[in-house]
């Protein structure tokens, strides 16, 4: 039971033309949506649909005698759907989890098309899913090769449908969406819990914009649409904390790189070095094989030294040499647009009130787009987010 209780909800993704129908009727599995002939906006493809009615519970039902809930919804699916029908058309529906204990649930260790994927009675299930599948369920991240992409996507199937009582909250992407759900609900459920929630939907918590071509981001770098993310690393081929950390386990080929550019003594202080990588970001996160088009294709990764020794603090004078390096080659790189950690803060014990100005002065008049994501690991005072703050030496640079 103690476990259990780690499950605070559960998630269900929809259009949101279809709350209202949610709200009156409950969340029904295609089964009964297709029998009943309920009109609805569709947010999955037809390969998808058919592939799960394919799958059989140990009920001998089809995938589409349930309705299907996520554990976490910040998955591939959701990332997906996002990229093909734009986030404001999304809605995630937070579900009591009580529905665990309706008769005839089932529980499956990973997205339950999958063959891969084991759908044991819910006792089991949970059991497996808030014991060792847990850091995998609630990471931030995921990949194909490790089974994570799938894992990430365990799913509650409930027989039949989910009561409209048990709905507890609306999460949309952004308050605009949340307003107008609420005037779309006002009728059939002016009670239910509206939130807008951008980081479950893969968008910032907030964005600062300085000047037209440079904003301050407060979020997640690595789920950023520029084309190019910087990673603050050392000089030594060491990435053990932080950035550097999670860059070494999302992309294995990066850190191989990087540690390539280390032994050869090609990575050093005021030298950033691009690693133009090939292979498209958004196509190993998205779920399903069909193509995203309005993606980028690839992503490129900026190795930016702050420090010659993991153990030293960062130098900001390398800092600004390594800025003024992204200054002279960012056009010759081709670079198109680009996203930057506070560079030294955190880890590398520098203080946005000296690393914030120094950024801005530097990038804020690229001719691309760049978003520099603030640090996550100490707030930043409201004062040292105004333009007239992080704007006011941008003609001083020596």
């Amino acid at each position: 039971m103690a476990r259990r209780r780690r499950i605070k909800s559960l998630y269900y993704i929809t259009h949101v033309d279809n709350l209202p129908s949610i709200l009156r009727r409950g969340i029904l599995s295609h089964e009964l949506v297709e029998t009943q002939g309920i009109q609805f906006s569709k947010i999955y493809d037809a390969d998808i649909v058919s592939g799960r009615q394919a799958r059989i519970a140990p009920d001998g039902n089809s995938l589409w005698a349930f309705a299907n809930l996520y554990f976490q919804p910040r998955n591939p699916m959701l990332y997906r759907v996002i990229h093909e029908k734009g986030k404001d058309e999304v809605a995630i529906l937070g579900v009591k989890p009580q529905v665990l204990d309706f008769p005839g649930v089932f529980v499956s260790t990973g997205n339950a098309a999958s063959y891969l994927s084991s759908i044991i009675p819910v006792e089991e299930g949970v059991k497996i899913i808030t014991g060792e599948m847990w850091n995998v369920i609630m990471n931030d991240w995921w990949r194909e090769e490790d089974g994570s992409k799938r894992k990430i996507m365990a799913e509650c199937l409930v027989p039949g449908r989910v009561p409209p009582d048990y709905i507890h909250t609306v999460y949309v992407a952004s308050r605009q969406t949340a307003d107008q759900v609420r005037g779309l609900l006002r009728d059939v459920a002016p009670k239910i819990a509206v939130v807008p929630e951008p980081p479950m939907f893969f968008q910032p918590r907030r964005l600062y914009r300085m000047t037209a071509t440079l904003s301050l981001v407060d979020g997640d770098m690595f789920f950023s649409q520029m084309q190019t993310l910087t990673i603050s690393v050392n000089v030594v081929g060491v990435m053990g904390k932080g950035l550097a950390s999670r860059a070494k386990y999302q992309f294995p080929d990066v850190y191989v790189f990087y540690q390539d550019l280390c032994r050869r003594k090609v990575l050093r202080m005021g030298r950033p070095c691009l690693y133009k990588r090939e292979v498209p970001l958004d196509q190993q996160l998205a779920a399903g094989p069909s193509l995203l088009p309005d993606l980028n294709s690839n992503k490129w990764f900026l190795l930016f030294p702050t420090k010659r020794h993991w153990r030293e603090r960062s130098d900001i004078h390398g800092i600004e040499q390594g800025l003024q390096w992204i200054r002279d080659n960012y056009q010759s790189e081709g670079i198109q647009s680009l996203a930057l950690p506070a560079l030294g803060c955190g880890l590398g014990r520098l203080d946005w009130r000296d690393v914030g100005p120094l950024m801005c002065s530097y990038l804020s008049d690229l001719a691309i787009q760049v978003a520099i994501y603030l640090p996550q690991e100490s707030k930043v005072a409201p004062e040292h987010l105004r333009r007239e703050f992080l704007l006011s030496h941008s003609g001083e640079r020596t």
